[in-house]
């Protein structure tokens, strides 16, 4: 097992990777103290070496990492990718590129909804990967066999797990699928807090604007004050004070002594200030903030059948392209094109409306049938039926 804690092994193991077609990457890191997580570990593996690289380990430059995670020849394999591309955009300013998400890979493939990588593993690699380093503290030195071992795991099955996808996909002629998923992967926007969404972290079933307003620059301001200290945001306050607050809605600090679960002790003058200024702050937004409420759409009477009917097409389509229905259309999505033909959904877009998007406004509008035959439900094109009935009569 190759271990690097110097910056000169480091740079060696980074210049023979960045001659591989492919490498597969993946991070441990912790973030139960801080707001921006801390990057323990980076597991690396071309297709014939892999090694750890402890990320904390004294004086260790991390630049020849950052400079092979940007370099375009040469593909970075991950698996549920999100949080490891975040550490490397936050710590160097540039998303990993190109890039493979096994795990989007999978459930293009017909693997289901957001399978994990010991099932991946299991599946495709043959292996038995030991579980019980999940929850171990990646911070503490030094590291045992053990952990580097269950570590190094990550990306060693990852090799055989990517190679197979990469067939199937190539098989199916699939891989223009992948492709579009990962440019949301790819887009900085995915990355950047943006603390005036913060607030829908909560989700509240609330409309109210003058809440949802009070609510929306507590939870900015708690999201700013969080990143600023690099605290958890319960650090700086707590979900539940944060929803009290805003339902509260206090002018004046003996209000905001006053609301439920809530005392003197906690409270520092510049955060009483602060809550009471977001506070009258979101008075003067509230009609900015309704107009920005996303809500739910309201069907017109009869509309629910149809959004029934769009579920069991969902289904069908997806089983027999063997591909997740999570990944093709959400019930928001079904809400939205059973009200509107140019609805503004993934599903309406891309390899989606080829699978599922076309069927689903022909079947809105009686173009399409949903029949049972032997068991099994299928497709009945109308318009053709109806002309070969004419055709016979």
């Amino acid at each position: 097992m190759l271990l690097i804690t110097e910056t000169d092994a480091l740079a060696g193991f980074c210049a023979r990777l960045a001659s591989a077609p492919y490498i597969t990457v993946d991070t441990e890191f912790m973030r139960e103290k801080t707001y921006w997580p801390i990057l323990c570990l980076v597991q690396l593996a071309g297709p014939d070496e892999a090694a750890v690289v402890d990320a904390m380990a004294p004086g260790i430059d991390l630049a020849p990492l950052m400079a092979l995670m940007a370099d375009p020849k040469v593909l970075k394999v991950f698996h549920a990718a999100r949080q490891d591309i975040e550490i490397f955009y936050h710590l160097s300013g540039k998303i990993p590129a190109p890039l493979f998400d096994t795990q989007v890979a999978a459930m293009v493939c017909g693997f289901g909804d957001s399978v994990g990588y010991e099932t991946l593993a299991t599946k495709l690699a043959r292996a038995r990967i030991d579980k019980s380093m999940r929850f171990t503290d990646w911070s503490h030195r030094p590291l045992s066999e053990k952990q580097l071992h269950y570590a190094l795991s990550d990306v060693t099955h990852l090799r055989v797990a990517y190679e197979k996808l990469q067939e199937m996909l190539d098989a199916s002629d699939r891989t223009r699928w992948v492709k579009e998923e990962m440019a949301i992967l790819t887009n900085p926007a995915t990355y950047k807090p943006e603390p005036y969404e913060a607030w829908r972290r909560l989700k509240v079933r609330s409309t109210n604007a003058k809440f949802l307003s009070v609510l929306r620059e507590l939870a900015a301001w708690r999201d700013l004050a969080a990143q600023e200290k690099d605290v958890p945001r319960n650090r700086i306050l707590r979900d539940d004070a944060l929803l009290n607050i805003a339902a509260h809605a206090p002018k004046t600090e003996a209000d905001l002594f006053n609301t439920r679960g809530l005392g003197r002790n906690g409270f520092s003058p510049s955060m009483k200030d602060a809550i009471l200024a977001a506070v009258e702050k979101a008075r003067e937004r509230e009609d900015e903030c309704a107009a920005l409420l996303e809500e739910k759409i309201d069907l017109p009477r009869g509309l629910a059948p149809v959004v029934d009917l769009l579920k069991v097409l969902l289904k069908l389509k997806c089983e027999s392209n063997d591909v997740a229905q999570r990944l093709v259309a959400s019930s928001g999505d079904l809400e939205q094109i059973a009200a509107d033909d140019d609805a503004n959904v993934p599903a309406m877009h891309g390899w989606r409306r080829e699978v599922f998007g076309d069927d689903a406004l022909a079947l809105k509008h009686g173009k399409l049938a949903l029949a049972v035959k032997n068991k099994n439900i299928s497709l009945v094109p109308l318009e053709s039926a109806s002309r070969k009935a004419a055709a016979n009569g």
